[in-house]
């Protein structure tokens, strides 16, 4: 255990470089001008792969970015961590408002202020370092294998058919992901779960032009005002889901779970002061900690229609449009949840509007056992590393892939993310804790080595 720390320690700045050159990729895979990017991205992520010490680091192409797969098999005989990834990234709009440049990483306050820091190049790089680390001292005690994929950010569209043809590449024991987030340094934690996604975009109709709005102001429905009024509709006045059929699927936490998630440290007015909001808002009974992780949520993520140009124009809108999430928890499915957002848009459209209502992505929500072997590993690696053991919590973000994976594979998942919920992640000024990146380079190596020995023992 020693040499991974000494050989980390002389490796530091290399690592960190490797990484702020990765960040300089613009790797956005929603925005098809940037399609050169992503197969340079891709080759930069082979080529790390293989640097590392993988004997293998291929690229497949697929009918959208193309996914990077590659492995360090050092004996049949022992279990294999299968490790995903993405190295695509959102949109850096609106870049007015970022302070330094999306993807021209700077480094403040022991920050790595950068798009992708934190979600995910930051952190399946970590695994990457790890690799060498392993690699070199020869400590690697699991064979690894790796799936990176450049279309995570736009719903992973291609990756359910690269896995199911490529199910004998990727056979392995287990899935270690780290695209999520833990409490801090000083109180480690260990995502149980993610929710699941419903994602569709509601388009009002209503003139068959834009009109002038002192002529036609008044006698015609203004399409922005009715799509206002559907949306917050959705909600009473209790931030309760209005929808019908909305919550008859969710499975309720216990009350030993939600004691169990009080305990874990949450300071409110610090949360406020770091949003630069005065007040919190949700779902009535349920405390903050508890809407993010236990609850589902319904949230707009856009909406947009008639003027935006500077000074003004009187013009009542021919349409207007918004594109509306859902987050799921445990039993809700993001088809049945997805429709039951597209039929009730429809249904509430008043007369005098036309409504295209249509869904973009989802993905189901999922949960780790608590008494796997891959999540005992994990626990003791943090805690070997940390110096305490991990409070156990559930994520508020998602990760579409999950269930496909498992399902395909036939093996279970377990998520040992280093972000911060903090790190701004699809939003202006992402950055990712430079101690963390370091941190989870320092706690990798310990999760194959309690993983190994923990299978040595079945």
């Amino acid at each position: 255990m020693q040499a991974w720390k000494t050989y980390q320690e002389k490796n530091q700045e290399k690592f960190l470089e490797e990484l702020l050159a990765l960040l300089r990729i613009p790797s956005v895979s929603a925005d098809s001008t940037h399609q050169k990017d992503m197969m340079t991205c891709a080759e930069a992520v082979r080529k790390s792969l293989l640097d590392a010490g993988a004997t293998r680091a291929e690229i497949y192409p697929t009918q959208g970015h193309p996914v990077v797969f590659a492995e360090k098999i050092v004996d049949s005989s022992r279990p294999t961590v299968l490790v995903y990834g993405h190295y695509d990234v959102q949109p850096a709009d609106p870049l007015e408002l970022w302070h330094t440049p999306p993807f021209e990483p700077t480094i403040k306050n022991g920050m790595i202020f950068a798009r992708v820091s934190a979600d995910d190049k930051g952190q399946f790089f970590m695994h990457v370092k790890a690799l060498e680390i392993m690699n070199q001292t020869g400590t690697l005690a699991c064979n690894i294998k790796f799936i990176i994929e450049g279309e995570e950010e736009i719903g992973s569209p291609n990756l359910g058919e690269f896995v199911s043809s490529h199910k004998e590449l990727l056979k392995a024991d287990v899935i270690l992901i780290s695209d999520t987030s833990m409490i801090s340094l000083e109180t480690p934690s260990i995502e149980i779960g993610v929710r699941g996604l419903a994602y569709i975009q509601v388009e009002i109709t209503g003139p068959n032009r834009d009109l002038h709005s002192g002529v036609y102001g008044g006698a015609v429905a203004n399409p922005v005002t009715t799509l206002a009024r559907m949306i917050a509709s959705c909600h009473d006045e209790n931030n309760h889901i209005t929808i019908p059929g909305f919550y008859d699927d969710v499975l309720e936490s216990s009350a030993e779970d939600r004691k169990k998630m009080a305990a874990a440290p949450f300071d409110e007015k610090e949360y406020m002061k770091d949003l630069g909001v005065k007040a919190l808002w949700g779902e009535k009974g349920y405390s903050t900690n508890e809407r993010t992780g236990i609850r589902p949520t319904l949230e707009l993520n856009g909406i947009w229609g008639g003027y935006q140009g500077e000074g003004s124009k009187t013009v009542l809108p021919s349409k207007a449009s918004a594109k509306i999430s859902a987050r799921l928890v445990p039993n809700q499915r993001s088809g049945k949840t997805g429709q039951l957002l597209l039929d009730y848009f429809r249904k509430i459209a008043p007369a005098g509007v036309t409504v295209n209502a249509f869904e973009l992505h989802g993905g189901e929500p999922y949960m780790t056992p608590l008494d796997s072997l891959a999540y005992t590993a994990a626990e003791k690696a943090i805690e070997a590393s940390f110096g305490k053991k991990p409070v156990p919590q559930r994520g508020g973000g998602s990760i579409p892939i999950c269930s496909l994976l498992e399902n395909e594979l036939g093996i279970k998942i377990v998520f040992m993310g280093f972000g911060l919920d903090s790190d701004n992640l699809h939003s202006p000024n992402e950055k990712y804790n430079i101690a963390n990146f370091y941190k989870g380079i320092e706690t990798i190596p310990y999760f194959h080595k309690y993983f190994a020995e923990g299978r040595r023992n079945v």
